[in-house]
């Protein structure tokens, strides 16, 4: 008998540390933590689900411990995630993100009222406030670009720029905009609250005119040829984001278009929310930089939502009363599609119950989509 026990510890202790547990780091079990999280909120106060799952399914995959040479982590050479994760290291995944959100997003909003681009433009603000407060903490500049582009609150635009700039932050960077973006209904309420009176939340916009059929199919053309004309190297996400509203609106391409929104950008959904979750191991990620990326893009959600805000009132100065914007819509500037327009609803609301602000919204929302990519891009231009 104890012959047989002692043959069972042993095989026990081999199969022990053949699991990796036994050299595991307190950090993986951290992230096992943080990635049951993510889970929960998606499941039980249904937190962006489609992105949080999957991200943290992804992280649960990425820090179970194992031994290394067997090919099974993200950061091993030949393994199945590493093989998937090429999506993301080159920048395959986000121009396709970008295809499905051009095939399902309708643009009349900001075609019927082309002002509210504008709201959208001064959302970037925060991009560009969270580069130099990056620069002030020690990260040089190619990486304050990347950390930056978390206030566009545009997950697929912080995968493509960092894979670009900064592939070694890519994991914190791309977990961090995911994660604002799924805070849209915590985060920026308070703000729009603070920011604006009683008066201004009640102002009822005209309603959006009737746009042709004809105006949706030049808008992704010249949409296009005026956006990568002045940045080229945005290329990548505004040209499949235009290609994918033409294939929407051209009224031929009904198959394509199904598709582009449908099971492509469900497929490519999954691909990138499992393996950024997968990137977070925890000797790769728990670091003191991917804490100041945290602050970094909480900073940068924050102050693109009050740069929207403020410019709308600011812009009210120079308008009609018949022709002045709620400013509730100002948080819809970020390219949270279509969360922080729902939000301006749902805040709108709260004050008058029969003023609608949901179409209105939308068109600083589609702009910020546009806005982010364009900012991307200079960044790029620039710092890359």
């Amino acid at each position: 008998m104890l012959g047989f026990g002692g043959f069972l510890v042993e095989n026990l202790q081999t199969f022990w540390s053949y699991t990796g547990f036994a050299s595991a780091e307190p950090g993986h079990f951290v992230m096992l933590l943080i990635g049951m999280l993510f889970i929960f909120l998606a499941i039980k106060y249904d937190f962006e689900p489609l992105l949080l799952i999957p991200i943290g399914f992804g992280m649960l995959l990425g820090n179970i411990p194992f031994q290394e040479g067997l090919k099974i982590g993200i950061y091993e050479e030949g393994s199945v995630l590493n093989i998937l994760y090429q999506g993301v290291q080159k920048g395959w995944y986000p121009p396709l993100i970008f295809l499905g959100i051009g095939a399902m997003t309708d643009f009349s909003a900001l075609i019927s009222n082309p002002k509210l681009m504008l709201i959208g433009a001064s959302a970037q603000i925060g991009i560009f406030a969270a580069y130099m407060a990056s620069l002030a903490l020690g990260f040089e500049p190619s990486q304050a670009g990347a950390i930056g582009i978390i206030g566009g609150a545009d997950g697929p635009t912080a995968i493509f720029l960092s894979s670009q700039m900064a592939p070694q932050l890519m994991g914190a960077i791309a977990v961090s905009a995911y994660s604002y973006m799924a805070l849209v209904p915590i985060i920026q309420p308070p703000f729009m609250r603070m920011l604006t009176t009683k008066e201004e939340r009640l102002i009822r916009m005209k309603r959006p005119r009737q746009v042709s059929q004809v105006e949706k199919i030049i808008f992704p053309i010249a949409g296009l040829l005026l956006t990568t004309m002045l940045v080229p190297t945005a290329i990548p996400l505004l040209g499949m984001l235009f290609f994918g509203n033409l294939l929407k609106e051209s009224g031929v391409t009904k198959r394509l278009a199904d598709t582009a929104r449908g099971p492509l950008i469900d497929t490519i959904t999954i691909l990138l929310g499992v393996t950024v979750g997968a990137s977070t191991q925890a000797t790769e990620f728990l670091t003191g930089d991917s804490v100041k990326i945290f602050g970094l893009g909480a900073f940068s959600f924050v102050v693109a939502t009050i740069c929207g805000i403020l410019f709308v009132k600011f812009f009210n100065l120079f308008l009609s009363k018949e022709n002045k914007i709620n400013p509730l819509i100002g948080n819809a500037g970020v390219s949270a599609v279509p969360d922080s327009a729902r939000i301006s609803q749902i805040v709108g609301l709260e004050y008058d119950p029969s003023n609608y602000l949901l179409m209105h919204a939308m068109g600083p929302n589609v702009a910020g989509v546009i806005g982010s990519a364009i900012a991307a891009g200079i960044l790029l231009s620039f710092l890359g």
